[in-house]
This record gives C-alpha cells, structure tokens and sequence, in this order.
C-alpha cells in the first residue's frame, strides 16, 4: 500500500515540477549569490523558492480572482510557508546525498518519457515536444533532468521512511463496527399527568431563592451605547429622478421577457435511414408501438432525445411540420443534419406580448432602485469626507438629510441594523474616542457610528424580572418534579410495570443508528441509548421534557459485506496516506535539526524584490 503512495508522491512531485516551470519561467540570480542558505552542506536554491513562491501567488489568483503582492503574500505568511516548504525538499536531498541514494539515467529516462508534458499527439514521448517545453519554461535540459533526480531521490528516502508501515484490521473492523451499530429501543416521555401532585405555586421567599441562585440568568449582558446614522435605499428612492427615457430602455434590455413567441415543447428521434423513419412512424401511427418505445429501442432515454421547450426559429429542420400541428403528435420523417428524424411534440407554449405600458410601474421600482444605489455610493464618500472634516454625526444627520438613531448593542443582538455582519463587526470593534467612519453594507447601505458609554453587565432587580424569574422556577422545578417520576417508574419497571400499564405511551425504535433523527424527541435520547447496557433503563432528558428508555438490543454491522469491505478498504487508504506524510514530515523536520539550517536574508529579499 506505502509503495503505492511513494510512487503517486513521485507523480505528484513531478507535475509540481512542471507547473512550477512551464509558464512561469526561470529566474536565476548569479551562481554567486542564487542560493538562500544551507541545510547541512546542501544549498537552499533561490530559483527554487521563486518559483514555488510564483506557483502560490498564481494559485491564489486562480482560486480567488485576486492579485496578491508579496506585501500581502507575507503579511498571512504565504512566503514562509513555502520557504519551510523548500527547506524540507532541502533537507531531504541533503539526506539523500549523505547515504549515497541516487536515481540512474536509465530509470531517470524513464520518468522523463512517462511525463504527459513531453508526450505529442501519438501519445508517446517526443523529443521535439521535450525540447519546447522547457524552451518554454526558460529552463535547460541539464537543470531540469537535475531536478527530476533529486525530487525522484527525495521520493525514494520518503518511501524507505514509510515502507512496511500497515494498518491492522482491528483499527476498522472497530471503528467501522461503531459507527455502522444499529440498536432498538423503548421509550416514553413523563409528562406532567403522570405527576401524583401538581407543582405548587411558588412562594415570594421561593423565587427570591431562585433569583439568587442564578444571577447569570437575569443579567443584562456587557451593552455599548452606539450613535450611528444610516443611509438606505428607501431613504433616497423617493427622491431619484427616472425618465421615460430610462424606463424605455430597460424595457428593451429585457425585451426577450415581455416579447416571447410561441414555443413548443418537442423531441427529435433521428434514424441511419428515411426507411428506417418511415418505417418506425408506421409503427406509431398503427398503434403498434409508441413514441417512447421506438426510443428505447434505440437503446436511448427520453433525455436523450428532448429538445426543450424550442421557437419556430430554434427548430430550423422539422420547424414547418412540427409548427403546423395544433395538438400534440409525431411528424417526419424529417432532413436533419443528423440524419431523417421523426419529431414529437407535447405541447404548445403560447406566444407572450407584455406591452410597455403594463409593466411601466415595476420598471420604474427597479430603475429607481438601481439609481438609487448609485445615489448610495456616490454619497458615501461624500460623508466620508464630511465625517473626516470634522462633523459630528448630529451635524451630518442635519445639514445631509440622513436618519440618525441610537442603540444599545450587545452580543448576539441582531434587530434592525444590527442583523448586518458590517455593523456587528464595528460595533465591537469601535472604542471611545475613534472618530466615525462611512461603512458598506452588503445591501449598498451605508452607516457610521460613535461609541458613547459602554454599560458593564447589569443584574436586573428582582421586580423588573419576577415574571422570568417565575416562568425559570416553574420550568426548573417542573424537571425536577418530572425526573424523579421517572425515576419512581423505572424501579417499578423492575417489578414487572411497563411504561404503558403507568399510564405512558410507548414508541418502539427499530434499527436506529447514531446519526439517526426522530420525531418529536431530543437528540440526547438517542446518544443516551447508544451508551446504555441491554435491557437496562434509564432517565433523558431534553429540552426541558424527560424521557424513560430501555434499550432492547444491540445490533453489530455486517463487516464481510461488500459494502463494508469497500469502506473500509478506502478508509484504510486515507488514513495511511496520512499517516505517511505525518511522517515524512516528521522526518524532515528531523534531519532538519540534525543537519542544522542557516537562512541568509538578504537573498531572501532580494527574490522577493523581483515581484511585483
């Protein structure tokens, strides 16, 4: 299995190779000064760096759409990961020098012929191929066949490191056999009927109690006093000037909406023959087969053969005959590019003419809508450079029209503007003293905010919250009253009583897994039941309910199956693949610290110097 991944690292590392070459070119700084230090007596190549370095940015650009500076790149420590990253590749050629491992031209050849870079339209290796290639990547011959050894060497230390390493059976068997276990359970709830005295009402001594008790429970928590104005769309909506001009053209720039011909919903069976065609329509038109059948006979689907919902312009071929029936049917044969083809069609769509005028109100909200973030955006930076003036927030809601408030914000508060993820962020982030700046919203809103007073967590006195503290007690002391019948009940269990002989109604649960839900019960009652003893009886509870539950059996997975060998088979890959490169990288960093590395700076900026 190990053998398997050391030979998919030496194909990994090898298309690394070429990605980190062709298109990128090389770089090279002088053989003076191209290397960036030493791990052990083996340099640190510069070039190499550059290009992994390059390949990262390139990467991150592809996946984001975003140009990275190297600024950027190392302020998240883009840089340093891949420095560690040739440092380690370093490492390990210094190792495979140190025993003497070496790869031969022979099996060099070989892996230089088996890269689907340099094979050609054949399908096999090309010199001419082999050559442009590495024309292209701005690298020699001798350069990259250098690598290559050094990088299948690398390979081959690697897989001496992981080599013989296996995982026994009984690592999956176990893990499969836990999370596969099904088991049957019986459960009921306790519900206050089942109570032989109701809850009492509680006494004000009883409640103060309570209060005392559980501080946490009725205190405000840590509150920031915010003055903030906020600009929104339907502040300025009403004021935004739309032309006839402008509704016009959105009107036609949605044209193929309002202006729809008929369409019809049609599918195209084609044939090696007109004969064939013909033969087949006869066949339907007799009654003998169907449409449906004449397609499975060609060993095709009716997705196969469906063309949509298509206009008389879409059909070209088979427009005028399909066109001219006024209810569903099969024509043709038909001409096709294709190849004679019948065509059936299922229904029509009829032609759609919204005019102008019937629609004239919704253009207007959404061109004003439109306009009116523009509005948004154009003033934003317009109170931006207000705000950095010098007004106050009570001065900009004034002279500029914008709705000011206040709030008192707190952690997980997310009413009115606080249900914003921009406003959340600058509400905890903002200290006394900063001065207001202009903030985006996702929705082309804008805000700025002052903090003024930051209120500490606040116990609630005992009259402004005795209704909670009231409905808390009732809830906690209902619980209470609820899980020490159940517990009454199960000793009766015991004595030969049921759940339902005690007035409880019974559900019986069969073949439930772990990841299993069920209706109208918590959760906990089946983590509860995969954690019980066979037969045994215990008390859930959840979300304020309680439950009994016995569990009636524990049924094992099959682990022969083929379903189960398969899983566990590609589970066993997983794993080891990781744990052979847990190795390999604890084995680099290894002989990292035994060979000793020394990193010089200088040349380290002076590759960076080269980006932009």
């Amino acid at each position: 299995m190990f053998s398997n991944i050391s030979r998919f690292f030496v194909w990994i590392i090898m298309g690394m190779v070429l990605i980190g070459l062709v298109g990128f070119g090389s770089f090279n700084f002088g053989s003076s000064v191209n290397a960036i230090g030493k791990v052990g007596e083996t340099e640190i190549d510069g070039s190499a760096y550059f290009r992994e370095l390059n390949a990262e940015l390139n990467a991150w650009q592809a996946e984001t759409g975003q140009n990275l500076t190297i600024q950027q790149a190392q302020s998240i420590g883009l840089d340093q990961q891949v420095l560690s990253r040739v440092i380690a590749q370093t490492a390990l050629d210094n190792e495979t020098a140190r025993v003497g491992i070496s790869v031969g031209d022979r099996q060099l050849a070989d892996r230089v012929t088996e890269i689907d870079a340099f094979q050609g339209v054949s399908g096999s290796f090309e010199r001419d191929t082999y050559d442009f290639v590495l024309d292209q990547s701005g690298m020699t011959k001798r350069d990259f066949e250098n690598s290559l050894r050094a990088d299948v060497a690398r390979t081959l230390l690697a897989g001496a490191v992981t080599g013989g390493l296996s995982l026994p059976d009984v690592y999956t068997d176990t893990l499969f056999g836990w999370a596969r276990e099904i088991r049957d359970f019986t459960w009921a709830e306790v519900t206050p009927r089942a109570l032989e005295t109701p809850i009492p009402t509680p006494s004000e001594t009883a409640l103060r109690s309570y209060y005392d008790a559980n501080p946490e429970a009725f205190t405000l928590p840590e509150t920031r006093q915010i003055t903030y104005v906020w600009l929104r769309a339907e502040d300025v909506i009403d004021t935004v000037p739309v032309n006839e001009g402008q509704l016009r053209a959105a009107y036609e720039a949605r044209i193929t909406e309002y202006q729809v011909p008929e369409r019809r919903l049609v599918e195209r069976l084609v044939f090696g023959s007109e004969g064939e065609a013909q033969a087949a329509l006869a066949r339907i038109n007799s009654g003998e087969t169907t449409f449906d059948d004449e397609v499975a006979a060609r060993g095709l689907t009716i997705e196969d053969v469906d063309l949509g919902d298509v206009t008389e312009r879409d059909m070209r071929a088979g427009a005028e005959p399909v066109f001219a029936l006024d209810a569903p049917g099969v024509v043709g044969p038909v001409a096709t590019d294709l190849g004679p083809a019948l065509f059936r069609m299922n229904a029509i769509l009829q032609a759609r003419n919204t005019p102008f005028e019937e629609v004239r109100d919704s253009l207007r909200d959404e061109v004003a809508a439109d306009e009116a973030a523009r509005s948004l955006r154009a003033r934003s930076s317009e109170v931006d450079e207000l705000l950095a003036g010098g007004l106050t927030l009570e001065e900009l809601a004034r002279e500029e029209d914008i709705p000011i408030d206040n709030i008192g914000w707190y952690r997980g508060m997310e009413d009115g503007i606080a249900a914003y993820d921009g406003f959340r962020d600058a509400a905890a982030a903002v200290e006394t003293g900063d001065f207001p700046e202009v903030v985006e919203l996702e929705d082309g809103s804008f805000f700025a905010l002052r903090l003024d007073a930051i209120d500490p967590p606040t116990l609630q006195p005992f009259d402004t919250v005795r209704d909670a503290v009231e409905e808390a007690w009732r809830a906690e002391t209902l619980t209470d009253a609820l899980t020490e019948r159940a517990e009454d009940m199960i000793a009766q269990f015991k004595s030969g009583e049921s759940p339902a002989t005690l007035g409880l109604t019974e559900v019986v649960e069969d073949n439930i897994a772990r990841s299993a839900f069920i209706q109208g019960a918590p959760q906990a009652l089946i983590t509860t039941a995969f954690d019980m003893e066979r037969d045994a009886w215990e008390t859930v509870e959840g979300a304020g309910r309680v439950f009994v539950l016995r569990l009636d059996a524990v049924n094992a997975p099959d682990q022969d199956s083929d379903e189960a060998r398969e899983i566990k088979a590609n589970y066993q890959a997983q794993v080891a693949q990781t744990i052979g490169y847990d190795l390999q990288d604890a084995f680099a960093s290894a002989i990292e610290n035994e060979a000793g590395v020394t990193i010089d700076q200088a040349v380290i900026n002076a590759v960076h110097a080269n980006f932009p």
